[in-house]
């Protein structure tokens, strides 16, 4: 994934400023030390792995695809790279996101405001990740106009998505049930990424349907669902050998 790779170079054309992005490894790979993320956004993603490489292409070939893996493997991030890179070819009309209202093991109690100050918290990282590309200004501006949706799974009921990218993000926190609502919604010329890990489910045990719904998704021709693993992680080099002990 490439907003962590370790030296962004611009790549300049005639008078313009900066045309785009290109990112190229220093040594043995990115540094949290000598490296210090860039805070501009990003205008050209790449794999930083074979899994990764594969989640892309399988994005591009196919309507709807479940990512599975541990956390910092790239696959919100890279889901919602996607998204933004249809919406701005043209080929969708809007990105929708979505992901359950799950405290992580802590209760929060109540939060003040409406309902999108409320959501605020949970839907935290998916702004994030908007912002990484599409730079704060541009993001408020779709987000103003719809064209850029962020809801809670419960407000994803009852609708059909059509010419739309949609992203289901944490659906490991999803029930079966949910899950398959949330299949359902996948309207004409439109696209679906589910993302998650299924070790990492915050819902009492034998609750997630993520796990299930994959298994039966893969014998599906026209579906694609694509594993990370540890060695995709792309955050502190801690963290993947952190995931492998506990």
């Amino acid at each position: 994934m490439a907003k962590r790779q370790s030296r962004a170079m611009p790549v300049t054309s005639g008078d313009s400023k900066v045309t785009s992005l290109f990112f190229e490894p220093a040594g043995n790979g990115w540094d949290p030390v000598e490296d210090r993320r860039d805070q501009s956004y990003v205008r050209t993603v790449k794999p930083m792995s074979a899994n990764q490489k594969d989640l892309m292409e399988a994005i591009d070939g196919h309507n709807l695809v479940v990512a599975l893996g541990p956390a910092g493997t790239g696959k919100t991030y890279l889901a919602i790279s996607k998204a933004v890179e249809a919406l701005e070819a043209g080929r969708v009309d809007r990105i929708v996101l979505s992901r359950p209202a799950i405290e992580a093991g802590e209760s929060l109690g109540f939060l003040p405001g409406d309902m999108h100050e409320k959501m605020a918290p949970y839907l935290r990282p998916l702004y994030d990740a908007l912002s990484d590309r599409l730079g704060g200004k541009r993001l408020r501006s779709l987000l103003a106009d719809g064209t850029i949706e962020i809801a809670p799974v419960a407000f994803m009921r009852g609708r059909t998505l059509n010419n739309a990218f949609v992203v289901i993000d944490e659906a490991q926190n999803c029930t079966y049930p949910q899950i398959k609502m949330l299949l359902t919604r996948l309207g004409w010329h439109s696209t679906m990424v589910l993302t998650g890990d299924p070790d990492q489910s915050d819902l009492l045990d034998g609750l997630s349907g993520l796990s299930d719904i994959a298994r039966r998704l893969d014998t599906l021709p026209n579906v694609s669902v694509v594993r990370l693993t540890e060695q995709d992680i792309v955050r502190h080099p801690l963290v993947a050998e952190m995931l492998t002990v506990l």
